[in-house]
């Protein structure tokens, strides 16, 4: 976390849950948990998005929904998954419009725990996200830094 260079910024979609962990989730925001130490801001742009928060389980209205966000967001980007039932679907996994988790539609980096997920695991589990997210842009900086070296070479020896 300490090597970001801006304020991570956080989209979160309530795919089809009972609220409970949407309520934890903006209990993250209160003074007493206080989120936005880390430097996370929340937006309701993906287009600015470096992490998707997502609670509740994927059905058939909102998974083209999920998918274009995703999609939508630039790279870098990490997704968490909320409670049990973005991971697997929870205690609507068999119903008929229930595809499951999220990692159903969307790759997911991260899987918070719990039914309602408590703020404090919402909190290590956006932590997680930070590093998982230096990571890959370390990685997208490092490529680039290995194809400029080489376009200097290639420069330099012709």
């Amino acid at each position: 976390m300490a090597f970001l260079k801006r304020s991570p910024w956080i989209l979160h979609y309530d795919a089809s849950s009972c609220n409970g962990c949407d309520i934890e989730v903006l209990a993250c925001l209160t003074p007493l948990y206080d989120v936005e130490r880390f430097g996370i801001i929340n937006t309701g742009n993906p287009k600015h998005a470096d992490i998707l928060m997502i609670t509740g389980g994927i059905n058939e209205l909102n998974r083209a929904v999920v998918r274009n966000l995703y999609e939508q967001m630039p790279e870098p980007k990490v997704v968490v998954a909320i409670g049990i039932c973005a991971a697997t679907g929870g205690i609507f996994r068999e119903c008929y419009n229930i595809a499951g988790g999220v990692d159903k539609i969307i790759p997911v980096d991260v899987y918070v725990p719990g039914c309602a997920a408590r703020p404090e695991m919402i909190i290590d589990g956006v932590v997680t996200a930070l590093s998982i997210l230096e990571e890959k842009r370390a990685k997208m900086t490092g490529a680039a830094q290995i194809k400029d070296d080489a376009r200097q070479a290639a420069g330099e020896t012709t």
